[in-house]
């Protein structure tokens, strides 16, 4: 049914604890296995047959792993302790005094995750950071350059250095709160404490050199992060709910008059002949002819994508078959499919197939497989394959996303769709996820948590209370992964709002100007696992030297090293050499952090400075974005739907600042996986400093036999 997990081929490293008598007489032993160059596995106990990695089925690149090379394991000196009680597991994971965490999932509101108490636990965010999120993954890395990944399908719990053990060898002297102003009721506990409520786990620790490097290393040991089709990357519209083929025509070609760029509209549960539950079969009252309207969509450039959740209606045409292969509760009234029995993936994917797929569909948008408790099934339901209702909930998301994908994999074509739930394990799916939480401030905080967790997100945009809110709301989902409105339930255009219309539509054509640019950067998400969209802490220059700052320097003088020690969510790093600073409803300048090196406006190529602390007031036609020194930003004419294969487009490469520099830029034919046959391409772009002092830019030439979908290429030197 699964895949097996590939056998540990390298070097047995044993860790045999020591310490049993000072920790506790029930510690046992961790068997370590290094199974990737700076990976390694440790197995504790009788880890349960199902977990993450099996649900996902998700398979190392091994030979960027390799790339990366070796490392140092992270605990050598101190000891990872594990113990069985009670039936079930207890990981304690050791901890500095200074070390600051990130990860443990898609969290909404905090990026530093030391000092919290979490369950990390398949839900639809409730508004609090308390592990009930869209994608609770257990996996962490540290300031200190190491990941830390649990592959359990269970509620994991995790204490994050609240606890002080009596016999701790870093127990600190307790202070006396009626006499000492420095007494707190929080403990900086010295071990990240994880209980898995299982006799075993297996679990997953990555080396760096730096955090960066160990998020590289978890994203390439799940495959990858997935390179969308170009027109992925292009502009999205999700229509309104009970919308009918007339009604998507009618919009698709307003947006062409209009001149605005549209790559795929997204169909809501009207186009289901029955919805919650879900019969998966077209209404043909709104759509009465499917195969020709998706034909026609597809001669005028438009994808569509079909709204689901995988609950069956007593009316779909497989009902009767996928019944006994179903959960002792429903949802809504509908079947719950037992997804990790083959039948049942047969079934369900197959009318999928045959119904949509197989007529032109190009995706799915995966809904209500996250939560709420009161409308999923409980923790007590049953399933015909001895999964537990827990081990289903945390990994239904996965298991949507992983069978819906093969559909399009089987025809060698690529997708990209919307989820609302994934775990460890989903890094390589072809989804975004979304969710009804609609806090402008908190998208943005977990657009930097998705990079710490191995999913991506869109901080999609629905309606505004007024103009300056729409054009803040969509100024920053352009720069995200997908760029959507998503309109089911306001029936919002671009243009609705009038007073911002203008700047609107500049930026929806910049994304499209943009997409050689964030096309190469998703193919370093696959090839590389670099993140495409991540935190400030992330970023060469920034925390790691302002924490030397810190510690040297009274911080009244220096407020750089002190911004920099704080947390920050709403400033983040896209791509190479991107750094975005949203701007949100009300506010007219706000403060942006600079890493150590120059940086330049994105706009103008104007110097703004380099290491320190600056506020803008950019006014509302702009989103503050700066490039760093030496960028290169490749970018294209503004068409309003994405290139074809072998469609050839102009490039203008542009580049700021002063320092010299060079741009691996990627291409392929855009829509198949013929790139994992080698029909990929990597051109070198370099920007040389003549002997006169004069910036020169030229670009490699595609290999024979090889993607070139490159037309006359210019360079602009945008610095002032």
């Amino acid at each position: 049914m699964y895949k097996p997990v590939p056998k540990a081929k390298s070097i047995i490293l044993c860790v045999v604890l020591f310490f049993a008598t000072i920790f506790n007489s029930k510690a046992q032993e961790i068997t370590w296995t290094q199974i990737e160059p700076g990976v390694w596995k440790g197995v504790f106990g009788k880890p349960e047959a199902y977990d993450l990695l099996k649900a996902s089925g998700a398979q190392p690149n091994h030979e960027s792993l390799a790339k990366l090379g070796t490392v140092p394991f992270p605990f050598a000196k101190q000891p990872i302790i594990a113990q069985l009680n009670d039936g079930k597991t207890y990981l304690r994971i050791p901890l500095d005094k200074t070390e600051q965490l990130y990860g443990f999932g898609l969290n909404f509101q905090t990026v530093h995750q030391r000092g919290k108490i979490l369950e990390l636990h398949v839900d639809h965010y409730g508004g609090k950071d308390n592990g009930r999120t869209h994608a609770p993954t257990p996996f962490y890395v540290s300031s200190n350059g190491y990941g830390v990944f649990i592959n359990s399908a269970r509620y994991i719990k995790v204490w994050t250095g609240t606890g002080m053990r009596k016999d701790s060898p870093n127990f600190p002297t307790p202070k006396d709160r009626n006499s000492d102003k420095g007494w707190s009721s929080r403990n900086n506990g010295d071990e990240v404490e994880i209980l898995v409520p299982a006799a075993g786990v297996e679990f997953y620790v990555f080396g760096g050199p730096n955090t960066l490097a160990a998020i590289k290393r978890y994203n390439l040991f799940n495959g990858g992060g997935y390179l969308p089709p170009r027109w992925g990357l292009g502009f999205t519209q999700r229509v309104m709910t009970r919308s009918t083929a007339a009604d998507v025509e009618k919009e698709v070609n307003s947006f062409e008059e209009k001149g605005y760029p549209l790559d795929f509209v997204g169909l809501e549960p009207g186009w289901q002949s029955k919805a919650y539950p879900g019969t998966f079969s077209w209404d043909k009252n709104r759509f009465a002819e499917p195969a020709s309207f998706a034909k026609s969509m597809l001669a005028k450039g438009i994808r569509l994508n079909l709204w689901i959740n995988p609950y069956v209606s007593p009316d779909a045409p497989f009902y009767k078959e996928i019944r006994p292969l179903t959960g002792s509760h429903t949802v809504w009234l509908g079947a719950v499919p037992d997804f990790t029995m083959p039948k049942a993936q047969e079934l369900f994917f197959g009318q999928l197939k045959k119904d949509q797929v197989d007529i032109g569909i190009s995706g799915y948008k995966i809904d209500e497989v996250d939560g709420y408790d009161h409308y999923l099934w409980p923790d007590v339901a049953t399933f015909p394959s001895g999964i537990s209702a827990e081990q289903m909930r945390q990994t239904y998301g996965l298991l949507m996303q992983r069978y819906s994908a093969a559909l399009f994999k089987n025809m060698n074509k690529r997708t990209f769709g919307l989820v609302r739930a994934s775990n460890g394990g989903g890094t390589s799916f072809p989804y975004v996820i979304y969710n009804d939480y609609y806090n402008h401030e908190d998208f943005i905080t977990a657009l930097i948590n998705s990079g710490f967790a191995g999913v991506l997100w869109t901080p999609e945009v629905r309606a505004s209370k007024t103009g300056e809110e729409w054009l803040r709301r969509f100024q920053s989902n352009v720069f995200s992964p997908m760029a959507m409105i998503n309109a089911w339930a306001s029936g919002t255009k671009p243009w609705t709002y009038p007073d911002v219309e203008k700047q609107v539509k500049e930026f929806a054509l910049l994304r499209m100007r943009m997409m050689p640019y964030w096309y190469t950067e998703f193919a370093k998400y696959h090839f590389e696992g670099t993140p495409p969209f991540r935190a400030m802490n992330l970023e060469e220059g920034f925390k790691q030297e302002a924490k030397v700052e810190k510690a040297n320097a009274n911080l009244e003088e220096n407020p750089y090293a002190e911004a920099t020690s704080k947390e920050i969510k709403d400033q983040y790093m896209a791509g190479e050499y991107l750094l975005v600073a949203p701007m949100f409803t009300g506010q007219t300048q706000r403060k942006v952090i600079l890493p150590k090196g120059k940086w330049y406006d994105f706009y103008t190529g104007a110097f703004v400075g380099d290491g320190q602390v600056i506020t803008v007031t950019p006014g509302l036609d702009k989103i503050p974005v700066y490039v760093k020194d030496g960028g290169i930003i490749p970018m294209m004419p503004a068409l309003l739907h994405a290139p074809k294969p072998g469609e050839k487009v102009d490039l203008e490469i542009r580049h700021y600042g002063e320092k010299a520099g060079e741009y691996n830029l990627y291409d392929d034919d855009g829509e198949t996986f013929d790139f994992e046959k080698g029909q990929l391409s990597w051109r070198k772009i370099k920007i040389e400093r003549l002997a006169n002092g004069q910036l020169k830019g030229s670009i490699g030439v595609a290999e024979k036999g090889k993607p070139n979908n490159i037309g006359k290429v210019s360079f602009t030197f945008m610095t002032k």
